[in-house]
């Protein structure tokens, strides 16, 4: 019979005692493994926001502000820039080494949910995730001279219930409790699920996003004086009330290397504007707060696996007064006081790679059943198979662990003294 199969032995005839040790082994390495899975799904949602354009401009202030609110949409916009300074990326001194400038304007919700006014290039033209295009679940994008048409994110779509054909109200400000607009927005299109902030945003005609200030005039009989029947006359008016913006999401040439740094440079210089990376933010931004908050959490968890592993010490070395006789007998039939010390240890491996099987289906099961509500908060949709791969340093490392705490009980079966156990032992 082999060794592991003694050991197996062993554990089956302490069935009781083997499986609480097991269940506190694997509630420890299934903290560890959410604390894990966790990381990696908040470090996807973080990093996937800032990927598709090269800079941000806005007002000066924060930089961590400014990428929260145009990235995320969370927090308050530092402030706004002049359209005219958004032209120089456009057709003005920037525009040799600008490929492509998306403006957004913050300061509306629905639901909860922030109502941001741009343009289509927007979801025609910018990428997300290095070079991934939008896609529409639903409808279609909205066009440049339809000032009331809306685009939704899956997650907004989803939580608001609003469908193509459904029309909305945007209330101002970021909070709740704001003056509700009276002016109408059409849902035009639905976005397919992206894995980024834009999910949980309700995006507008830039256009209409400003007319709904005077929506009251635009509908009354002003309007028909004013346009006299001329839609496309009007729209030209409308372009022209907007003068101020509160960003712009820009993508720069990259040939040759370094223009980034250039024009943010060139940006930063002037006296109404900021340009920042959002890449280099949001990965300051992760470091500095979430990435310490999970240094924090994995410490604890390891040391809850730490304290299951001595359990399993504490009950191996507490059975050892009842097994000196199984002890001596395994002697007296030939077995070497190595050959022992050696079972031990295996029972002892045996215990904490059970525990971490449970504990990786445990962990990954308490994942997979809140992906629904991970997928809405972060955009990252999680599986049940979806693993770490730091998670491949838990079963060298439970071994480690088994090894350590199981020397102490594996000492004293190898000291056991055969002649005076035979005797004692009934």
């Amino acid at each position: 019979m082999s060794l592991w199969k003694v050991a197996w032995r062993s554990i089956q005839q302490r069935f009781l005692v083997s499986a609480l040790t097991v269940v506190s082994m694997g509630l420890g390495v299934a903290l560890v493994v959410v604390v894990l899975v966790v990381y990696g799904v908040v470090y996807q949602s973080f990093h996937r926001g800032g990927e598709g354009y090269d800079l941000i401009v806005g007002a000066k202030g924060g930089r961590e502000q400014l990428v929260l609110n145009t990235v995320f949409y969370l927090s308050q916009p530092v402030g706004n820039i002049p359209y005219d300074f958004f032209e120089e990326l456009t057709i003005g001194k920037f525009a040799s080494t600008v490929e492509l400038a998306v403006p957004v304007c913050m300061g509306h919700n629905y639901q909860g949910f922030r109502v941001v006014g741009t343009v289509p290039e927007m979801f025609g033209e910018l990428k997300y995730r290095g070079d991934k295009s939008y896609e529409f679940a639903q409808g279609e994008n909205f066009k440049a001279e339809n000032h009331f048409d809306g685009v939704l994110g899956a997650t907004a779509a989803a939580r608001t219930k609003l469908l193509v054909g459904e029309t909305f109200q945007a209330v101002h400000g970021s909070g709740i409790g704001g003056r509700t607009h009276k002016q109408s927005f059409t849902v035009v299109g639905i976005l397919a699920p992206t894995g980024t902030p834009v999910d949980r945003a309700v995006f507008v005609n830039m256009y209409g996003f400003h007319d709904i200030h005077h929506a009251e005039s635009l509908t009354s009989g002003e309007e028909s004086e004013h346009h006299d029947g001329h839609e496309g006359d009007a729209h030209h008016e409308h372009f022209d009330q907007i003068k101020e913006i509160t960003a712009a999401l820009v993508c720069i040439q990259q040939y040759p290397p370094g223009r980034t740094d250039v024009v943010a440079r060139a940006i930063n210089k002037s006296q109404v504007a900021q340009a920042v990376v959002p890449a280099r933010v949001i990965a300051d931004l992760f470091e500095s707060v979430v990435g310490k908050l999970q240094w924090i959490l994995l410490g604890m968890a390891v040391l809850t696996t730490v304290v299951a592993g001595i359990g399993i010490m504490v009950s191996i070395y507490n059975s050892m007064s009842d097994r000196r006789h199984e002890i001596a007998v395994m002697r007296a039939l030939g077995a070497s006081r190595t050959t022992v010390m050696l079972i031990i240890m295996m029972e002892s491996i045996l215990l904490a790679l059970m525990g971490g099987a449970l504990g990786l289906l445990l962990g990954h099961g308490a994942i997979w059943a809140c992906s629904s509500l991970i997928a809405e908060w972060t955009g990252v949709a999680v599986g049940l198979l979806q693993f770490q791969r730091v998670e491949l340093i838990l079963i060298p490392g439970l071994i480690a662990l088994a090894a350590a705490v199981g020397y102490l009980p594996a000492m004293a079966a190898y000291r056991t003294d055969v002649s005076k156990s035979l005797i004692t032992t009934p």
